[in-house]
């Protein structure tokens, strides 16, 4: 099979493929200013790995990027409908910056039956998007809340969450993203965590023990370019799946192979990159 490779919408491959099939991103840098972020890194750091997001420089503006949008999302509407489609691996896209048009692209997605994974370190667009809620009724709130609401069949939300705040100055702080994630799990959204990079073993546990019930998948991964000792990694991964046997988890390979872990003998709450959290399958 041909991969796609457009100008917003293309197929990841490597490290990126085992997070999604379709990705989209419309811009390049972050305020998040994690210092581990791989965009930092490599020949393509000065154009990718900036301090702040900017449009790409293949979009002439916001309106071109919708409307090539729009256009990609067409030339691989079958393959989207089946694989949904997520954002972003260039930028977050929950920044001041860039929200806007990822809410945009979120409603052209499910008005094409689309459904879509987003992956943020951000907690202060929540009340920007639900305004004042309470698990009922909805107080204050817009059209834009509403919408969004009725969403919640076809967006799941993945929140970063590594436990080292200082290590991403610029992002939400842990707990906040937490308290965002339970809010947004009991209002019927899908939820995620990325624990990637694990900085700290016990410190990846207890991400995991403080989102339990409140997280549908956790995607794992080590800290690239990181030795860690094989047999930390393997108690890691056997505890994880002991403690948490209603949990599901994608344990990346780079882990498991530092591991000596082959994803067969894994047990069954462990799931393949290809799992659906909207199907739970």
């Amino acid at each position: 099979m041909n991969k796609f490779s457009g100008k917003a919408i293309y197929c990841p491959s490597g490290k990126a493929g085992e997070y999604a099939t379709y990705a989209c991103n419309f811009f390049v840098g972050c305020s998040n200013g994690c210092e581990y972020c791989y965009l930092k890194k490599g020949i393509a750091a000065k154009v990718l790995g900036i301090d702040h997001p900017e449009l790409k420089k293949c979009f002439k503006d916001v309106d071109h990027a919708k409307e090539v949008f729009k256009k990609e999302l067409q030339q691989n509407l079958d393959a989207l409908q089946k694989n949904g489609l997520f954002f972003s691996f260039t930028t977050d896209p929950m920044l001041p910056e860039t929200i806007e048009l990822t809410k945009e692209a979120i409603a052209i997605c499910v008005k094409n039956n689309v459904n879509v994974t987003i992956l943020t370190k951000r907690a202060d667009f929540f009340s920007s998007i639900f305004g004042h809620v309470t698990y009922g009724p909805i107080r204050n709130a817009t059209f834009d809340n509403l919408r969004f609401l009725a969403y919640k069949k076809s967006v799941a939300f993945g929140l970063t969450l590594t436990g080292s705040d200082d290590l991403e100055p610029g992002a939400s702080p842990t707990m906040e993203r937490i308290q965002m994630m339970v809010d947004l799990h009991k209002l019927g959204f899908k939820t995620w965590a990325s624990i990637e990079p694990v900085i700290d073993i016990p410190q990846s546990l207890a991400m995991i023990n403080m989102t339990n019930g409140a997280c549908d998948l956790y995607k794992i991964g080590v800290l690239s370019g990181k030795r860690y000792p094989k047999q930390d990694l393997q108690c890691f991964v056997e505890m994880v799946t002991l403690m948490f046997p209603n949990g599901r988890f994608y344990f990346k390979d780079t882990l498991l192979k530092q591991a000596g872990i082959n994803r067969e003998d894994l047990p069954e709450n462990c799931v393949p990159s290809d799992y659906d959290i909207f199907k739970g399958r």
